[in-house]
This record gives structure tokens, C-alpha cells and sequence, in this order.
């Protein structure tokens, strides 16, 4: 089943891959993280800070993905929930892209883009806060 969201996000991890290589030109350091499935770029030189996924790759402006990090709700004020590993709401979001391959940009933006309203930032809090809960929407009911 890995394999297969892995060769169904591809496209989404060729994207990651062409950015990343990108960086490493300008000091980018890269390293497979078994943990968090990736290939993430450290010290990734373009961006505002933090993390972003694409697909199996993730491009970290930091120098690691274990660093305390504030919630998106927290940042926007919305509650005071302890910070949360960067490396666990990486993760959560190489977890939506295996699912939704190829769909998951269009509906990220679908859904708001970065930011404390976005159902997948959310989602991707959620988890790294608990473990459970990576996917953004509530699972169906059964009768």
C-alpha cells in the first residue's frame, strides 16, 4: 500500500525534488528520514521559515524537523496549545499526499492555502499533537 500512494504522489514528489535540488547550490543539505517517509532538504535557503511538504519531500528551512513549533491556531491567536513537533506536522501532511496523490495541491489551495482555516494544516496540528487524526476530514458514519 506504501508503494502505491508513494507512485500515486509522485508527480507531487518530482515537483519536491526539482525544488530541493535547486537548493542545493545554495547550501540545502539532504536526508532520508524513514521516519517522517521523506527526503527532506535542510537548510533550504528560500522561503520564510519552517517546512513544506511536496509529495515524499519535504523542504525544511531549519537545520532538523525535531524543533517545537507553535499550532496554526496558536499563531493566529485562536488557543494556547503547547508547540508541537515540526517533524510530526510534516509528517501528517507526507500521510495526505500518499492518499491524495496528485489532488492534494489543488485541494489544499481549495481549502485556503497556508493558514489556521485550512482543514489540513489543521489536521496535520491535530496529529502532531496526538498521533491521531492526519486526515482533514471527519471519517464517514456507518449505519
Amino acid at each position: 500500500m506504501l508503494l502505491l500512494g508513494m507512485a500515486w504522489t509522485l508527480p507531487n514528489t518530482l515537483l519536491g525534488l526539482l525544488l530541493g535540488v535547486a537548493g542545493l547550490a545554495r547550501g540545502a543539505r539532504t536526508r532520508w528520514q524513514p521516519g517522517e517517509l521523506a527526503l527532506v532538504f535542510h537548510r533550504y535557503p528560500w522561503g520564510p521559515g519552517g517546512a513544506m511538504t511536496l509529495g515524499n519531500v519535504i523542504l525544511n528551512t531549519g537545520a532538523s524537523l525535531e524543533v517545537p513549533c507553535r499550532t496554526y491556531a496558536c499563531r493566529a491567536g485562536l488557543g494556547t496549545e503547547p508547540p508541537v513537533l515540526l517533524a510530526d506536522h510534516e509528517y501528517a501532511h507526507v500521510l495526505q499526499y500518499l492518499v491524495l496523490g496528485p489532488l492534494f495541491l489543488p485541494l489544499y489551495l481549495l481549502c485556503g492555502g497556508i493558514g489556521v482555516r485550512n482543514r489540513f494544516e489543521r489536521a496535520a496540528d491535530r496529529y502532531a499533537a496526538t498521533g491521531r487524526g492526519w486526515w482533514p476530514w471527519p471519517a464517514p458514519r456507518l449505519p
